[in-house]
């Protein structure tokens, strides 16, 4: 398959190029600061031109998506905004434009995250996110067929508790290994509509 890989320089996203190119796609990386293509997804008209960039592909993949955190009393209408922005209306962008540009049969598979379903102090903003992404995947897959669209959901990654496992106490990490697979079976399986929760 001819894959647009979102996010590529990312944690996620390194660890999915490599899965997807092993598995012996064609992976076309997007990122800000680095890949293939250099676009920022926030922005409408930079995801025209990432589609008229790579033409028609089977599959897009996204690993990106950034959300403010702070306690909900210090979170503001633009740090609202920002995560809105940041990971939902980016990743819905990437729908809307896509489906007149990927395959017949050809799928999503988008990032959200365990805050939608298991919120934790600070993480309002990303609980938000998550949980209007997923609404947003399940209504889209009784529109788009036979196109599909699917979320990963995960933890905390395993290979980043250093860094991040201090705000997910008590909660289980998984291995990017898992998270990966999840994104191939969203991509290379039949399924839609379905919230892949690790």
């Amino acid at each position: 398959m001819k894959i647009l890989l979102i996010g590529a320089t990312g944690t996620l996203g390194a660890a999915l190029h490599k899965t997807l190119d092993t598995r012996g796609h064609e992976v076309i990386t997007v990122g800000r600061n680095g890949g293939d293509l250099r676009y920022d997804i926030t922005d409408p008209t930079q995801v025209t031109e990432v589609y008229e960039r790579v033409g028609r592909v089977d599959a897009v993949v996204s690993a990106a998506g950034h959300v403010p955190y702070k306690p909900v009393t210090e979170l503001t209408p633009e740090d609202y905004l920002a995560a809105f922005h940041g990971k939902v209306l980016s990743q819905i962008d990437l729908v809307r434009q896509g489906i007149p540009r990927i395959a017949e049969r050809g799928s999503f598979t988008l990032i959200t995250g365990v805050l939608a379903r298991e919120p934790i102090p600070t993480g309002s903003a990303a609980s938000m996110a998550n949980g209007a992404l997923e609404a947003f995947v399940r209504a889209a897959a009784i529109e788009i067929a036979p196109q599909r669209i699917n979320a990963i959901s995960p933890t905390v990654f395993t290979e980043s508790l250093d860094s991040y496992g201090d705000y997910f106490p008590g909660m289980p990490s998984v291995d990017l290994a898992d998270v990966t697979q999840a994104y191939v079976r969203s991509v290379e399986g039949a399924q839609t509509g379905q919230i892949y929760a690790l």
